[in-house]
């Protein structure tokens, strides 16, 4: 299967290294696809060279160029695509980009082929072609160049130049190719050979149009200017051009480049029934469309614009709130309602214009007006806002949304934004965390001395709850998101403060209280007799469970302060939790979450739409204009925008940030591949096979979807034991699963060392296996799960504490926040949640503040299987862009059956 014939054997391919062979002409080029993921059948040889010169010959499937670029433009979308496969789709977009922009030009190459190639290019398209080249992997060039020794390869720029030019040349041809150039030879899709056009494709020039006129009579002409390629200095007047009669392939070139450009932009139509194309009137109408509409279109066939001198145009229109008077009480101005002025305003260059400047704007009816001695063209779009000056107010949450992006969103387009007084004063104020003229020192009586980086976030809170605009505190795990909480208790000293938190953190919270703020009243709103009757100071906690059936009972105190720790648990607004904590009125609300977000930023929208109402909008607009752009493109334009709203309200701090916590001992990560036995390998390839039939028998919607979980599940059950899988009454355990057999190795080493694990799994059927498993060995275990009541969990985790037992197992999802376990200098991942923020999470029961030792981490991946593609997937997916992974299972629904089948499918260990 050297060179692949059209739809065969194209599954996978995405998942192998790609080198660019270049040929003559351009599209005949071919891209080779070579690496240990290339699929059955008969393949092609190629000679690569790794960094060091050694050179080998691998097996290879050769497609053409034209059929490679879809596969190509799949794998640059791809999370586990091959890093040289998905850097030709990258390649592929910017050489679209391109021929789209019309960047092409006719050429005969070397062997005397006609050929399309991509020009002529301007100063950003290199720019982009070189910076493309620079990030280009080992692999993506790996084939040397011939006869020289040592092996050398070929230069990064000038592969990516040809790939570029193949891409172009293998684009579609026609008749628009043949009315474009005048040679029909360049609309062959077979090669021809065209010597004798070598010189004529040598040649070439391009228009532009200079814009002339008398800005008293308002008479305006566009004069056609013609420029050479080969020479860019070389620039005439059309009608000069037609003068000399040695220029006649010259004039052919440019009629063509006049026709191009009278069909983007109507008035040049003009031109085409004159003898010379030399010049064309314009009206004021034309003016004004050409601003708008006609630069745009021309720049789109390469006509630049030039406008004359001593005409003005940089007068522009932004948006300005009102923020000059300061409210007399902040807090209640963002809660109230109250709404901002919001006009345009127009500047010239940096210069506001005066309102009576902009009423001579508005009162012009054509696009040149005179101004400040000097003559403006005016875009119409600018001269309607400066008739119609006013903006819907904006209320004061959004107005200090535009301050902090710059931006708002007027009539459905995104126009830059301008503060001033008292509100450009709180934007700047807010916007510098470790800033400002707060000096809060920590409360006397804080039984304890706060860190540096505790400090600066008690004078952050203190700082957004005194502005009644509240924030999340999203510190990593085990780094006192409690204690600073309780700092800043002591600060406001302004009502009881009620702690809404999962159940196995309320014994917690009350030993922090009593133990760093001893002498505050604290109170547990939860179990049969819990009542807030009197409740006028101190601490109240109480559970998401409680706090949703009783929400209208909590409501009725004058919180000071409402604090929705592990505020994960609200996410999803929709939910009966999150509608409850809502209808709870405080003086200020405090989210803390060591992840404010797993799987999607709409987790982040729940979160600060509670701390603060109104921030982010409602949300159908935050996912419109923020989280689709982000999660579906990797916008880093948008991305940048939200990073500059949501900032001032979310403080978030890693372990491994420069100085937060350096007494913390290092943390060692190991993914441990493990084989699976044969009984699980014959059940992993029959529920594969049996599963994928099912869903292969077509329907679609809830039912496949139901089905894949069904598969999914049932996979990752059978690597973690048969007897899950089977659901098996009283199994034998030993020596039927993989897992099992690595986790016993791992046992007897760390209690040898006398170190302590914490064993996590997502299913509790797991844990009971593995506990009557280490139960049968002589080895003392303890377990915890979500049923496990709170009275319970705190007697577990004080008897791991204290060393009474070595080994606790967990649900992950009972267990994978709050709990301070840092006896624990081991943690294991029986199985994946899929989502490495959960899994962090996890770990960090053990790796927090108070950890002394170091700590491994130990996840155990079965080998050729489903866990094994997505472990991969997860070591290059851990930022917010790439959320679809973290939503596990559910995300992985909307697979089509080829590459499902390519998911799950069995194969032999690496």
């Amino acid at each position: 299967m050297g060179d692949r014939n059209k739809g065969e054997c194209d599954v996978g391919l995405e998942r192998c290294a790609a080198v660019f062979e270049a040929a003559d002409p351009p599209r005949t080029s071919t891209v080779a696809f070579y690496g240990a993921e290339l699929p059955e059948g008969e393949f092609g040889e190629l000679t690569v060279a790794d960094a060091d010169g050694w050179v080998r010959t691998v097996p290879a499937v050769r497609l053409p160029v034209a059929e490679a670029v879809p596969l190509l433009s799949k794998a640059r979308r791809m999370g586990n695509a091959h890093p040289a496969a998905a850097f030709w789709g990258g390649a592929v977009v910017v050489a679209m980009q391109l021929v789209a922009r019309g960047k092409l030009l006719p050429s005969v190459t070397e062997g005397e082929f006609d050929a399309w190639r991509v020009g002529p290019l301007e100063t950003m398209d290199v720019e982009v072609i070189r910076a493309l080249a620079a990030a280009m992997p080992a692999e993506s060039r790996a084939v040397p160049l011939p006869g020289r020794s040592p092996a050398e390869l070929a230069d990064a720029e000038v592969l990516v130049r040809g790939f570029i030019d193949a891409v172009a040349d293998g684009m579609p041809r026609g008749a628009a190719a043949v009315h474009a150039v005048g040679a029909p030879v360049f609309a062959a899709v077979a090669p021809q050979k065209v010597p004798h056009l070598r010189a004529w494709a040598s040649q070439g020039v391009r228009i532009s149009l200079r814009i002339e006129g008398d800005f008293v009579t308002g008479r305006f002409r566009a004069v056609v200017q013609v420029h050479s390629l080969a020479d860019p200095s070389l620039v005439v007047d059309a009608d000069e051009l037609w003068a000399d009669r040695s220029a006649g392939r010259a004039r052919l070139d440019a009629a063509v480049a006049v026709r191009r450009a009278a069909r983007a932009w109507e008035p040049l139509r003009q031109l085409l029934d004159a003898s010379v194309p030399a010049e064309v009137e314009l009206s004021d109408e034309d003016v004004a469309d050409l601003l708008v509409r006609g630069a745009i279109r021309l720049a789109g066939v390469g006509v630049d614009l030039h406008w004359p001198k001593d005409l003005v145009r940089d007068l522009t229109a932004r948006a300005v709130v009102d923020g000059q008077a300061p409210p007399s009480d902040v807090p209640s101005f963002f809660g109230g309602g109250r709404l901002l002025g919001f006009d345009w305003q127009l500047a010239l260059g940096d210069d506001p214009l005066t309102d009576e400047e902009m009423d001579r704007l508005a009162e012009a009816h054509r696009p040149v007006v005179r101004l400040r001695d000097q003559w403006l063209l005016v875009d119409p779009e600018i001269a309607r806002r400066a008739r119609e000056r006013s903006i819907k107010p904006l209320t004061a949450i959004d107005a200090l949304g535009a301050a902090l992006t710059g931006t708002a969103e007027v009539d459905g387009e995104l126009v830059p934004v301008a503060t001033n007084g008292w509100l450009e004063a709180l934007r700047r104020r807010i916007e510098t965390p470790d800033e400002g003229a707060e000096q809060v020192e920590q409360p006397a009586e804080l039984r304890a001395t706060l860190r540096d980086y505790q400090l600066r976030g008690l004078r952050w809170l203190a700082r957004m709850t005194s502005l009644g605009l509240g924030g999340c505190l999203a510190d990593d795990m085990g780094l006192g998101k409690t204690i600073t909480l309780i700092a800043l208790h002591l600060h406001r000293g302004a009502g009881p403060t009620l702690v809404v938190c999962p159940a196995s953190l309320l014994g917690n919270w009350e030993r922090e209280i009593k133990r760093f703020a001893p002498g505050v009243p604290v109170h547990r709103f939860h179990g049969a007799s819990r009542t807030v009757e009197g409740v006028e100071s101190g601490f109240v906690l109480t559970t998401y469970g409680t706090m949703r059936l009783d929400a209208e009972r909590l409501g009725e105190v004058g919180w000071g302060m409402l604090v929705a720790d592990e505020a994960q648990h609200v996410k999803n607004p929709r939910s009966g939790t999150a509608k409850a904590l809502r209808r709870i009125p405080a003086g200020a609300r405090v989210a803390l979450t060591g992840t404010p977000v797993e799987n999607n930023l709409s987790e982040l929208w729940a979160i600060l739409d509670w701390t603060t109402p109104g921030l982010l909008g409602s949300l159908a607009s935050f996912r419109t204009r923020w989280a689709k752009p982000i999660e579906g493109d990797s916008d880093g334009e948008v991305a940048e925008r939200l990073s500059r709203l949501v900032k001032p309200f979310l403080l978030r701090r890693r372990k491994s940030d420069p100085g937060i916590a350096p007494e913390l001992p290092p943390k060692t990560e190991t993914d441990q591949p493990v084989a699976l036995t044969h009984e699980q390998a014959a059940l992993y390839e029959a529920t594969v096979r049996e599963l994928m039939a099912e869903i292969a028998k077509g329907g679609g919607g809830m039912a496949r979807r139901g089905l894949i979980v069904k598969l999914l599940t049932g996979l990752k059950q059978i690597c973690n034991h048969p007897a899950q899988f089977l659901k098996e009454g009283s199994p034998r355990l030993a020596g039927r699963s993989g897992k099992l057999e690595l986790l016993d190795e791992l046992l007897d080493t760390i209690l040898a060392e006398d170190s302590a694990v914490l064993v996590f799994t997502q299913y509790v059927t797991m844990a009971r296996l593995v506990e009557r498993h280490l139960a049968d060995r002589g080895v003392p275990t303890q377990f915890l799960h979500g049923g496990t009541p709170v009275a319970k969990r705190e007697q577990l985790v004080r008897r791991f504490q204290d060393g009474e037992v070595p080994v606790f197992l967990l649900s992950l999802k009972a267990a994978g926040t709050g709990l301070n376990l840092t006896r624990a200098d081991h943690v294991v991942h029986y199985d994946r949640w899929w989502n490495p923020a959960v899994e962090d999470q996890a770990t960090d029961r053990a790796y927090r503040i108070g950890q002394t030792r170091p700590v491994q981490v130990h996840r155990l991946i079965a080998e050729g299987t489903v866990e094994d593609r997505i472990a991969e997937m997860l070591a290059s997916k851990r930022q917010l862009a790439d959320a679809v992974l973290a939503g596990g299972e559910a995300a992985l629904t909307e697979l089509s059956d080829a590459e499902l089948a390519d998911l799950v499918e069995l194969r032999s260990g690496r």
